[in-house]
């Protein structure tokens, strides 16, 4: 089990995450563009989780895959906890010689085998996705 680690920096609302292997990021609940929203370091969590399942998914298939970016989006309640109900995931996948359903295939693998942060919050909210191939 991986422990991570919040400190906050006194004097405002901002804060350090660092994870199991020492690596950090910064948290912030201010709009001074130092920092990113807990809510979204969820959603980017989760399009990471899936991103590096289908990165090696396709290469394992032997697709040239140029490049990979997920948009991630996400619907919350309108008072607090502010729950997310809905997720959706926007796969761009760039390269060559893809099939659509390789694409599909390895985009359900992901969530439904591998993303841990996807499995957790499927209990909670609705996670829907789509993709575009780019070819190269």
């Amino acid at each position: 089990m991986g422990t991570t680690k919040v400190k906050w920096l006194p004097g405002g609302k901002t804060f350090i995450g660092v994870d199991s292997t020492n690596h950090s990021v910064v948290l912030s609940t201010e709009g001074d563009g130092v920092g990113m929203k807990p809510s979204d370091l969820l959603l980017v969590a989760v399009g990471s989780c899936t991103a590096v399942d289908v990165v090696i998914i396709l290469q394992k298939k032997k697709f040239q895959l140029d490049g990979l970016e997920i948009e991630v989006s996400g619907e919350q309640e309108s008072d607090p906890p502010w729950t997310f109900r809905k997720i959706h995931l926007h796969y761009k996948i760039q390269g060559s010689g893809f099939t659509e359903k390789a694409v599909e295939q390895a985009i359900q693998i992901s969530e439904e085998k591998y993303c841990s942060v996807a499995a957790t919050l499927r209990g909670t909210a609705e996670i829907t996705t789509s993709f575009e191939i780019i070819e190269k």
